[in-house]
Formats: C-alpha cells, structure tokens, sequence
C-alpha cells in the first residue's frame, strides 16, 4: 500500500511545476512585464468576441482569460504559453450551449479540466507528437473558416440565427441582411479587418487590434451610429461557486465534457509547440502542460467562465513581444483583471461589429498559406487529409474532424508502406553453396526458388503477400528468406501459414530460413511454423535451408546426385 501511494505521490509531483521554472520569473521582469502588457492588448477584444460568440456572454470570456491564463500559467508545462479563449473552443461550446444552457457549459468545463488532470497523470501528453502535420494543417484552415462564419450575424448588423450549425446561422444571416441591409455594421467589420491585415503585413509584430477598436468605438459614439454594442458589464468577477453544479445531469454531460478536453488538450500542446518552434531553445512538458489546462477548467467554471485552452494567436504575440518566462502569461492576466475592475463601463459600449472585425482578421491571420501548399507540394495523401480536415471542421464537430483526419492520415500511411513490401524471386546462389559443381548448381536451380521478403509482414500487405507467393509454379522446393522482415502481425503471420499450406497442397516443399527475432512469437503462437521445425525445414541461414532442400531431393531421386 505505501509503494502504491508513494508512486502516486511521485507522479503527481511530476506534473507540479519545477521550482527552476517559477525562479526564472525574476530573470527579466522588465520583458516580460511588456510582454504581458502587449498580450493583454491583444487578448482583450478577442476574450470579449469570443465570450459572446459562445452564448456565455463577454463577461464569461473576460472571466476565463483572467482565471484560465494566471492559472495555466503558473501551473502548466510552457514558460511562454498564454491561454485564455478560443475560436475552436467557442464551437465546441456551441451546442452545448444550445442543448444545456450556460449552466451544462459550465458543468462541462469542470468534467473536462477533471479529464485534464487525469490525462496529465497518466502522461498522456507525449502522444500529441503522432498528430500528422496535415491533420494540424487542416485543422487550423476549419477553424478559420468557422470563426469567419460566425462573426457573419455582427458583421452584417443582423441577429443570430438560432442554431448550433455555423453553415445555418452564416446562411441566415446573410438572407437577413439582404432582406434590409445594414451598411454601417458591414461597413465598421471590414474596416477594422482590413487596417489589422495591412498592418500585421507590414508590422506584425505591432498589437494594434484594441487600438483600432478604441478608436472605432470613440467615432461610433461621437457620430451616434446604429450599431449593437457589448452591453453591460459587471465591474469585476463574480465570487466563486459551484450552484451551476447539477448533479443529476452530469451523466448527459460526459461526452460533451470527453469532447471539449480532447480540444483544450489537442489545441494548448500544439500551440506550445508552436511557442518552442519560434523560440527555439524553449522545451515545454506536455504533461505538466495538460495538467495546468486541468487545474484552470477546474476552477475558471466557478468564476463563470467559459472552458479555456492555450492559445496559438496569444501565445505567438507572446514571444514575439520578448517573453522570457510564464511572468509574462501571468502580467497579461492580471492585466485583463484590472481592466474588468477599473474599465467595465468603457468596455461595454465597444460595437460588436467592430469586435467581429478583430476575429475575422484573426481567422485569415491563422492560415499559414505557406505551410498549406507546402502539404500540397508534399504529396496528394497529405493534401487530402488537409481538404478531409478542414471541411470536417466546417461541417461536423471538430474533434470528430480531427479523429477523421487521424484515422485518414493512418490509413494513407498503411497504404504507403504497404506498397513498399517486396516479394522479390531471387535465383539459386551459387555462392550460397560453392561447394556444388557448376552441373549441380543448373540441375537446383531448375528445382529451388528462393524469395526475398523485405518490409513489415503485416494485415495491410498480408493478402497481397499470400497471393503472389500462392501463384508460384513449376518447382519442387520454395525457399522463404525473412531476415529482412521488420516487423509480423497475426495477420501477416496467418498469410504465411495459409500460402504454406496452399504451396504443399500442390506437392512443393516450403523451407524458411532467417526468421527474426520478434518474429518467431507470433509464428509460433498461430503455429505456422511448428510443423516446419518438426520436420527440420526452418533454418537461421539461407545457405543451410537451400542444403538441406538439395539433400531431400536427391533423396527423394527428383534431383540425382552427379560424380564430382
């Protein structure tokens, strides 16, 4: 019982944050400081679209990017990942909104940071390495494309269709808006996204976004547009609690809450990947990573906020700003804090127009058209998951989008190296067997095949392996060389039996030599090779099975012994 306990002690301890990575936050204060200062700029307008684009409110995303980013970032496993809200995540809460209401919403962000946690413990972070480029690729391109759709209601100054379905609001409100057309919102949309676009081309590094939206919302209020504004804010966080809990619904709610941690977990570990490709000495831990995304959905829900994530956008402007370490995540929550507390009148007469402007600047910002027709460039099987990936985000859910794109990538990959098994016919060595006579060597040959395998002998290869090999004719003796086998399944081990079988049926004798060494478990367990070895036709080397094969020959007269 105690080795039980301390082995659990000793893996929730690896999942704490080191006491190296929290000193190095009295490093360069001042740079991080800045950083978290231009962070917030930036995170500030898209906390307040989001929180609204989900049906929670923009309070809820003031709520998660101040309660989620201090606490992923003091507990997660980047030095330089900012988290807070998403567009991805505003989809996922969509539905969930619609069927549960606030409440389910944020029942489900307390399961999934429980989720988190346990996925943290079991160290399950090291598998995000085997998503495919293209699944990630494709992924991203979706989410552009649903964050687009969804700011199409406030940009065209028309009210949101009810619906969890982002093609059936986008299509609503583009009929709405044709019905009596509502220039100013369109108009207020567009000139935000096209100032953030010129500038992020030629300054990227520049957080203009709430600079553009201040000053947006000062005309609008000078002019006295007709435009939708955020509305009243409370000025501070609510006090925690958990009366949202409903215990009785909980059952309803697990696959919503499966969902949204498989997205927080999926989008914070590529975004800290992200953060270490751009700095490029950076490592992040991604159990420790998953694990303060668990802490922070664990408690953001008792603060009303939305299920948060790490976020790429955020977590980019973090390291281009300077950001030496997790200070920097931690001043730009603390920062939006203190925005809630001290501006909360001011941030509510912000237009919604003009904050569907920063989203959709946001959305083309996310396509890397680089990367994407690099896929293309690569090879057809990784445009098409690309393609596969980024509709099935548009269309289903984006974690079944993502399971789609994986189960695609994998099979195309099985195809692949499917297709580089080889059964290669080989002819009679005569090196093999130097002490044969030239005559003697001719007479074999006539009667002794050898066959090469190369590659995995595996289910995706395994039929087309059993009908080549069962095509052979005109010989008295197959020899199968297997030394250069990687790698037998039950599958590949079976269509090894069954073309054994098939070839002896027709009177033609089977030796196999070279077995490797993981290989002989699962040909023995099918018993493909047992009566082989009872009846000594397995040997470990080529030229001793091709020996062997001569004397059954010769004693059987099908080859006669020749004077040397």
């Amino acid at each position: 019982m105690s080795a039980v306990l301390a082995a659990s002690w000793g893996r929730f301890r690896s999942v704490l944050p080191e006491r190296a990575a929290l000193a190095a936050m009295r490093d360069r204060p001042s740079d991080d400081l800045l950083a978290g200062l231009t962070v917030a700029i930036v995170a500030l307008p898209l906390a307040l679209g989001f929180g609204i684009s989900s049906g929670l409110g923009a309070t809820s995303g003031l709520a998660t990017a101040v309660v989620a980013g201090a606490l992923a970032a003091l507990f997660g496993g980047s030095a330089l990942q900012v988290s807070g809200t998403s567009g991805a995540m505003t989809v996922v809460l969509m539905p969930i909104m619609s069927a549960h209401g606030a409440t389910g919403v944020l029942t489900v962000g307390l399961l999934a940071g429980l989720l988190l946690v346990g996925l943290a413990l079991a160290r399950a972070g090291r598998y995000m390495a085997l998503v495919p480029a293209p699944v990630v690729a494709g992924f991203t391109v979706g989410m552009a494309g649903v964050i687009a759709l969804q700011q199409l209601p406030h940009a065209l100054g028309v009210p949101a269709h009810d619906s969890d379905k982002i093609a059936v609001v986008a299509w609503h409100a583009v009929m709405d808006f044709l019905s009596r057309p509502h220039w100013w919102a369109m108009s207020t949309t567009l000139t935000v996204a096209a100032v953030l676009l010129v500038v992020a081309s030629v300054r990227p590094a520049l957080p203009l976004s709430l600079v553009v939206v201040a000053a947006v919302t000062l005309v609008v209020e000078l002019a006295g547009l007709p435009l939708a504004r955020i509305g009243h804010l409370p000025a501070g966080l609510p006090a925690p609690s958990l009366a949202f809990l409903d215990l009785q619904v909980l059952p309803s709610l697990l696959a919503p809450a499966v969902a949204v941690a498989a997205l927080a977990a999926l989008e914070s570990l590529l975004s800290a990947a992200v953060a270490d490709n751009m700095t490029g000495h950076h490592r992040h831990d991604p159990d420790r990573e998953l694990f303060g995304q668990g802490i922070a959905n664990l408690v953001t829900p008792m603060f009303g906020g939305m299920p948060g994530t790490g976020a790429i956008v955020r977590t980019a402007v973090n390291v281009r700003s300077g950001a030496h370490s997790r200070l920097a995540a931690l001043a730009h929550a603390l920062i939006l804090g203190a925005i809630v507390y001290l501006a909360a009148g001011l941030v509510a007469k912000i237009p919604l127009a003009a904050l569907a402007g920063v989203l959709l600047a946001t959305a083309v910002r996310m396509v890397e058209m680089d990367a994407v027709r690099a896929m293309f460039r690569s090879t057809r099987g990784d445009g098409l998951v690309l393609v596969l990936t980024a509709v099935a985000t548009l269309t289903l859910d984006t974690v079944l989008a993502v399971i789609l794109g994986l189960v695609v990538a994998g099979a195309l990959a099985l195809r692949a190296i499917a297709r580089n098994v080889r059964l290669d016919q080989e002819p009679l060595r005569h090196d093999l067997q130097p002490q044969h006579t030239e005559d003697e060597h001719a007479l074999l040959a006539e009667h002794i095949v050898t066959f090469r395998l190369d590659g995995p002998l595996f289910f995706a290869a395994a039929h087309r392996f059993l009908r080549e090999l069962s095509d052979v004719t005109g010989v008295s003796v197959v020899v199968l060389r297997l030394r250069r086998v990687t790698t037998i399944d039950a599958s590949g081990a079976r269509a090894l039996g069954d073309a054994i079988a098939r070839l002896e049926k027709r009177g033609i004798l089977v030796y196999v030599s070279g077995i490797p060494d993981d290989g002989h478990q699962p040909l023995e367990a099918l018993g493909v090779i047992a009566r082989l070895v009872q009846a000594g036709q397995v040997f470990a080397t080529t030229g001793a099975a091709i020996e062997a094969a001569r004397e059954r020959l010769h004693a059987s007269g099908i080859v006669p012994r020749l004077a040397g």
